[in-house]
């Protein structure tokens, strides 16, 4: 499937690939239909954590030409990263050269910010744990004027911040951007709230998509840290009550809120926690009836996500039928509604 190669201009207006697992069929629609596809009473649960400039260019001690691209804040405020060689987000990331390999106790100085290595993680020497020497307001400011989007080579030029933020981001937790909400403009909320359809929002941490290494890339996603209001839970559980239909904008909420019921035995718990789920064949959701997300190809991690509410034959005739019909992948590309239409949520 060919990348989305810049954002556009109107995104509602972009392909709509609707899925619907118990009749096992699909059909071509458009992003502003989110309307019709979906019915008073339903709630929708968007990712607002704003994306911050993860990406950091910057030098070792010895002088020698790095990126630091953020992963994840720790509890300790440290941040896990991963470590890129020369070059820069035109050429791919597989493509690039490995980095030095720096000890703990090595130092750099990236976005004018001097950071030193705390630890070396598994599986690849490229994930470290970083302590900056600025913390609070002196450090998001530094981040803010000397790091820049992440971004990879499928693109056609430089992004600036805004192009990666939905519109309804609030604090800067991910360091790519929660892409499936991207598409949803304010008219378009408001369209579907005049209809019945409620709101509900959730702060998920998402993480790297890629790294280039196929070590760091099969241990993808990690452990990533999500914040879920008491509204939000009192509003899940209210759909669910009386027989609505939970949509997750993307899979970064659907992990956050299964992910959140995993650990709480089934129940929806608000607050503050970290979760490891990895959700794919086999895993039967407990809070979520379907998703909004973007187009993924056989073989991904989030292909792999989506057959946890689709059998992956119907998946697989789905993505070829987008491929056919010209669908554009990636963070800028279409969409695809997975949710059954009848009656029986």
């Amino acid at each position: 499937m060919k990348p989305a190669t810049w954002p556009a201009d109107h995104p509602e207006e972009g392909r709509l690939l609707h899925v619907e697992p118990r009749a096992r069929r699909y059909t071509d629609s458009r992003v502003a239909d989110l309307p019709a596809l979906l019915r008073a009473g339903d709630l929708l649960v968007l990712n607002d954590a704003a994306t911050l400039p993860a990406s950091l260019p910057g030098r070792t001690e010895t002088g020698e030409r790095v990126e630091l691209r953020l992963v994840s804040r720790e509890a300790d405020d440290t941040w896990t990263a991963v470590l890129f060689g020369v070059g820069d987000w035109r050429k791919r990331t597989e493509d690039r050269p490995p980095p030095p390999a720096l000890p703990v106790g090595a130092g750099l100085m990236v976005a004018g910010l001097r950071a030193r290595v705390v630890e070396v993680l598994a599986p690849s020497p490229r994930l470290v744990r970083v302590a900056f020497s600025e913390s609070g307001a002196a450090l998001w400011s530094s981040l803010y004027q000397g790091g820049r989007p992440v971004q990879y080579a499928h693109l056609g030029a430089p992004l600036s911040l805004w192009h990666v933020q939905t519109g309804y981001g609030a604090r800067p937790w991910a360091v790519e951007p929660p892409s499936a909400g991207l598409p949803l403009t304010w008219n378009l909320l408001l369209t579907l709230r005049r209809q019945g359809v409620r709101l509900a929002s959730l702060t998920h941490a998402a993480g790297l998509s890629s790294t280039g290494d196929a070590d760091l890339d099969a241990a993808l996603p990690r452990p990533e840290r999500s914040d879920i209001p008491a509204a939000t839970v009192e509003r899940v559980n209210a759909t669910r009550a009386v027989g609505g239909r939970v949509v997750a904008v993307g899979t970064t909420v659907v992990r956050a809120l299964e992910g959140r019921a995993e650990m709480s035995g089934g129940r929806l718990v608000a607050g503050e926690a970290v979760t490891d789920l990895l959700l794919g064949p086999g895993f039967v959701p407990r809070v979520v009836h379907g998703l909004l997300t973007g187009m993924h190809e056989p073989g991904s991690s989030h292909f792999a996500l989506l057959q946890a509410f689709a059998p992956a034959s119907l998946l697989k005739e789905a993505a070829a039928h987008a491929e056919a019909r010209g669908y554009l992948g990636h963070e800028f590309g279409d969409s695809c509604l997975v949710l059954d239409s009848d009656s029986d949520p």
